[in-house]
């Protein structure tokens, strides 16, 4: 859960804890200009999977196809 340090608050995250924070700080302003509602609800969640979905893509991807190139495949191929 996203409890930090007051003081932290409203802050570029440094930690994982404050990256969750800030995501959630993002939801809750979301929910306060839109309706409780399957909708809604769904259209955060499909937000957060898009965003994760193209980080991955975009960002992890890319560094573990580096990884294995420089270490190895573990699959045989």
């Amino acid at each position: 859960m996203p409890y930090i340090p007051q003081d932290r608050r409203g802050r570029l995250p440094e930690t994982a804890g404050e990256l969750n924070y800030a995501f959630t700080w993002v939801i809750n302003q979301y929910l306060g200009i839109h309706a409780d509602s399957y909708q809604t609800f769904n259209d955060i969640i499909g937000a957060l999977e898009g965003a994760k979905a193209e980080f991955y893509r975009r960002v992890v991807a890319p560094h573990e196809q580096e990884a294995m190139i420089r270490n190895g495949d573990v699959y045989d191929t």
